[in-house]
């Protein structure tokens, strides 16, 4: 059986079977499932699959498969449920477990269905999507750039320029049909209004004095336009008659958001987008050390609390803007920290062999910027690690604010990877090796300053001897493995 099968065919019964299982989607390293009753999963036994890198309870249930694994085992795990049959009714016993899943469920939505959590939820929803096409385009860039630069292959180049940037030029459409989607609209309604955006034709526009220019406002404008197409539609569909919904329903929509887009819309949603530019920049060159500080060593916390989906429109804002976002790779520096964290843990604890497989598992996809196995498996449940993390994320995030503020000044092409997978990414005015190379002192700072933060500070005495005791044995036992103890909540 081929290998993503046969990961799909393991998970499968252990969230309850292809009948407790609604929705099937995926992100860059997550399995994203619906699930009727989440009392028929079984956790422990899906994190000690070897593919799974942990699990993750929100809106949905996610599963942490890494980059690449998840997008080829998404469509089997489909496959398979499509291919059950129909579940025979539940018995008393199913029902009962049932009702108490429910219950669970409500609770866990209440926990997270605050409307300010709900709306970033959505936001991340309308760009997660565009990430596979951003990374791809943006490593072309940085291929054509780097090609550009050697002098190298002067035919190819005009070519890769093409595919790098065709994509950039029509995110916008994107956006508004993802984001009419998303919020109950018609998809498709939400993409044509967002297309006016990016129309060359809007240079001939004048209002109020102004000249519109094609792309202005960027994907700000177009999730505003296609927001609002949304209202507009709905509205219209309340009180159209049937027989004229067909035609004058998507007219209006068109209409009326495309008109308020135009002579609205654009030219606030551009200055905006100017002024999350001008700040990004003014912030990292005139206090880029204490900003890499403050953004390094906040951002594990924000992804804990789900509210680094905030930074997404402004990452991609930025990358629409200057071709990069120079926020990243300040961010991506709270990822060093957990791995240096989780390698001071792994020294500190030798006689805890559960902790250490679980460090040992998820550390590969800590390299590569996948961090959620770590926080949720290791630092988070200990308590005192993951503000030791945070420390080390601090420290990278300085370091690479501060050679920002010097002027070195670089960014990523694309959003999503971080850690190691960052690399290639990696674009600036300067010279490629020199960003590079303080991209990975920046990392070897973070891992460092966490991995002694965590050694030295990690830890109380008593955290030590508890995580650290081994069990008693006695006469009466069957030789088997040893049940090492696991991270107590804090």
């Amino acid at each position: 059986m081929d290998k993503n099968r046969a990961t799909a065919a393991a998970i499968l019964p252990l969230v309850g079977g292809p009948a407790n299982v609604t929705s099937v989607a995926h992100c860059m390293t997550r399995l994203r499932l619906g699930l009727r009753d989440r009392a028929l999963v079984d956790h422990e036994a899906l994190k000690a699959l070897p593919a799974v890198l942990g699990v993750v309870e929100d809106d949905t249930y996610q599963i942490v498969l890494g980059p690449g694994t998840v997008a080829r085992v998404t469509p089997e795990f489909e496959a398979l449920v499509a291919e059950a049959a129909p579940s025979p009714p539940p018995t008393p016993a199913a029902e009962e477990l049932a009702t108490r899943g429910a219950e669970l469920k409500a609770a866990q939505k209440a926990r997270n269905a605050t409307p300010f959590k709900l709306f970033l939820r959505r936001i991340a929803n309308i760009f997660v999507p565009l990430i596979p096409a951003l990374i791809g385009c943006g490593i072309i860039a940085g291929l054509n750039g780097l090609l550009t630069n050697l002098g190298w292959a002067p035919a190819i180049v005009p070519a890769l320029a093409a595919i790098a940037s065709g994509f950039m030029s029509l995110i916008a459409v994107f956006v508004g049909y993802n984001t009419a989607k998303e919020f109950g609209g018609t998809a498709i309604l939400g993409g044509a209004v967002a297309a006016i955006i990016v129309f060359p034709g809007v240079a001939k526009i004048t209002a109020f004095g102004l000249h519109l220019s094609p792309g202005q406002g960027g994907v700000l404008g177009a999730l505003a336009a296609a927001l609002l197409a949304v209202y507009v539609e709905k509205w219209c569909r309340r009180w159209m008659p049937e027989s004229l919904d067909v035609l004058l329903t998507p007219t209006l929509t068109v209409l009326i958001s495309g008109l308020v887009t135009i002579f609205g819309l654009m030219f606030v949603a551009g200055e905006v987008s100017q002024a999350i530019g001008t700040f990004a920049n003014r912030l990292l060159a005139s206090g880029g050390a204490l900003a890499g500080l403050v953004l390094g060593g906040l951002f594990l916390p924000l992804v804990m609390l789900g509210l680094h989906q905030a930074l997404i429109p402004i990452h991609t804002t930025l990358i629409e803007q200057q071709g990069h976002t120079v926020l990243l790779p300040i961010l991506a520096m709270a990822g060093a920290g957990q791995v240096g964290a989780a390698m001071a843990v792994y020294l500190r604890l030798p006689h805890n062999g559960s902790i250490r497989a679980t460090i040992k598992s998820a550390l590969p996809a800590g390299f590569l910027g996948v961090g959620e196995p770590l926080i949720y498996g290791v630092s988070l449940p200990l308590g005192r690690p993951f503000v030791t993390a945070c420390v080390g994320g601090a420290a990278g995030g300085a370091f690479v604010g501060l050679l920002n503020q010097l002027g070195h000044s670089f960014g990523s092409t694309a959003i999503g990877p971080s850690g190691w997978a960052l690399f290639p990414l990696l674009d600036g005015p300067g010279p490629l090796v020199t960003t590079i190379a303080i991209y990975a002192a920046g990392l070897l700072t973070g891992y460092a300053v966490g991995f002694l933060a965590t050694y030295f500070f990690g830890f109380t005495d008593e955290m030590l001897a508890d995580l650290n005791a081994a069990p008693q044995p006695t006469a009466t036992a069957t030789p088997g493995p040893t049940p090492d103890k696991t991270p107590t909540p804090v």
